[in-house]
């Protein structure tokens, strides 16, 4: 006689969850974001990183099908590792998620590898739908992010009047203490400005800035 099988005996499908990897120096951030994408049912979050250099040796020791990766992290900008991750770990699929609302910066990433671009201020729900996108090796832009590389091409190049004040010191030669100390700044904020300005001018070098300053006459 074949005895019944127990309720709690009954095998369940396996569902394919999309694993997913955190790159952002925000703690507060990677945590919550976590606790919600890991409630999804389709979404685990298997590792999180706060620099370009602890998400290298993440990546080393784990491959996420999709990576939300930040721009500005303490030790460099997250769009300068795409081509690396791409070239290195192939099948990783790599989803900006930032706050940087700069058309010629969703460009950029885009032209260096990422898959996707996300705005900090997007819902939860456009996250998901951007990781699922992604996923599947289609581009996912979130709407502001859309509009912005809509109109890339014709939108001039826009600076503050503190970014124009800060790359007319870096195309006259001061350091970034020299800058800070003229302008009565933070070092950190100084140096966060830099790294903006090299996003926003799509440059990669000081050398560039200053080039790419003296040529659209930004300064």
């Amino acid at each position: 006689m074949k005895s019944k099988k127990n309720n709690s005996q009954r095998s369940t499908p396996n569902i394919q969850l999309i694993t997913v990897a955190i790159v952002d120096d925000h703690k507060i951030i990677t945590d919550a974001l976590s606790e919600i994408l890991n409630n999804t049912g389709s979404i685990s979050v298997i590792d999180n990183a706060f620099s370009i250099s602890e998400c290298r040796k993440m990546l080393l020791r784990c491959q996420p099908d999709v990576l939300l990766l930040d721009v500005s992290l303490p030790d460099g900008n997250g769009i300068d590792l795409c081509p690396e991750i791409k070239k290195n770990h192939p099948d990783v699929k790599i989803l900006m998620l930032t706050s940087y609302a700069e058309s010629n910066v969703v460009a950029r990433a885009l032209e260096e590898g990422a898959h996707g671009y996300m705005l900090k201020n997007a819902t939860i729900e456009e996250v998901i739908e951007g990781i699922k996108r992604v996923y599947s090796c289609r581009r996912f832009l979130c709407d502001e992010a859309k509009v912005l590389f809509k109109n890339q091409m014709y939108q001039p190049i826009a600076l503050s009047p503190k970014e124009r004040e800060v790359l007319k010191l870096i195309v006259d030669g001061f350091t970034i203490k020299e800058i800070s100390e003229k302008l009565f700044l933070g070092f950190e904020t100084v140096r966060s400005y830099h790294k903006y300005l090299h996003l926003k001018l799509n440059v990669h070098n000081t050398a560039q800035l200053v080039r790419m300053a003296i040529e659209q006459k930004l300064v």
